[in-house]
């Protein structure tokens, strides 16, 4: 008894059902002759006869049709589960984990946020702010935001944003008090609010371009954050100049909380960019993610 196979106790269910080894073959995939041998080795090791076979038909003796009664539902029950299983997998659903910064969120991931769970109920968000180069696979992160330059070659790139460039910015009451820098070089005269990344610890060097040259300036201040909304805000209070990206700060622009200087020192990068491991099949939650995030020009 303990020898039965799930796989013979499918084709004795078949067979009783549709009450033809030929019809119940053709479901199973495989030859009569081969259901035929595959019933009489069941019976044998059961030492009873489950199935009547005349020249014109096959129906369950009363031993098969207990047997009958008893397993059917036993596989329609798995049948339905596995069934239910495919309908999980190919339905978005599950958690996904995204390493990024506070601007790549308000940016790129903010715009499209409420469509996206209205549309995906069944998926959760979660998103971890870090201005370091994490290694998403190190860290279980299902992917994360960098500029593009910035992502390893051996991970897969996804751009999500348009070519980037930071401003040199300040209030209107922190030029009342001060000059404005007319070069990056003059900026060491000046307070300006800077943004340590972790997990390096270095203080962000505000990086320039002039007639193909590129260069650095250390911008000192009283004032190091970790955040550059931080940044952003100390500069509309008027504490000091801050070098945060352009588009973040195109609102306070065009209202008149912050002026830009040096627009043409400040050089321009690759856009974020999505970037995750190489995976053989990704989510039909992750993938929905990716679709929903792509730059479109």
């Amino acid at each position: 008894m303990a020898n039965t196979k799930v796989n013979d106790l499918q084709a004795f269910l078949a067979v009783a059902r549709d009450q033809s080894f030929t019809k119940a073959a053709a479901k199973l995939g495989i030859t009569p002759s081969a259901l035929s041998h595959t019933i009489r080795a069941l019976e044998q090791r059961l030492g009873i006869r489950l199935l009547a076979r005349t020249t014109r038909n096959v129906s369950p003796t009363e031993a098969g049709e207990r047997l009958m009664r008893s397993i059917a539902p036993l596989f329609d029950q798995i049948t339905a589960e596995l069934e239910a299983l495919g309908e999980l997998r190919d339905k978005p659903s599950g958690t996904i984990r995204i390493s990024c910064t506070d601007d790549q969120i308000e940016l790129c991931i903010r715009p499209m946020l409420a469509s996206f769970l209205k549309s995906y109920p069944d998926i959760t968000l979660e998103f971890y702010v870090d201005y370091g180069f994490t290694n998403v696979v190190e860290e279980r992160f299902d992917a994360g935001i960098r500029l593009g330059e910035s992502i390893s070659k051996d991970m897969i790139a996804v751009r999500i944003g348009p070519d980037w460039r930071l401003a040199v910015v300040g209030s209107p009451e922190y030029f009342e008090r001060n000059p404005a820098p007319t070069t990056p070089h003059e900026l060491t005269g000046h307070d300006c609010v800077n943004i340590r990344h972790r997990p390096s610890g270095v203080i962000y060097a505000w990086e320039f371009e002039r007639n193909g040259q590129a260069f650095t300036v250390k911008a000192d201040g009283q004032l190091v954050f970790n955040s550059i909304m931080h940044v952003l805000n100390a500069a509309v209070d008027g504490v000091g100049l801050a070098y945060v990206p352009e588009e973040l700060v195109a609102p306070y622009l065009a209202d008149g909380r912050l002026k830009e200087v040096l627009a043409d020192w400040c050089p321009e990068f690759q856009g974020y960019h999505l970037y995750y491991p190489n995976r053989r099949q990704a989510s039909p939650a992750f993938s929905a993610f990716v679709e929903a995030l792509k730059y479109r020009s």
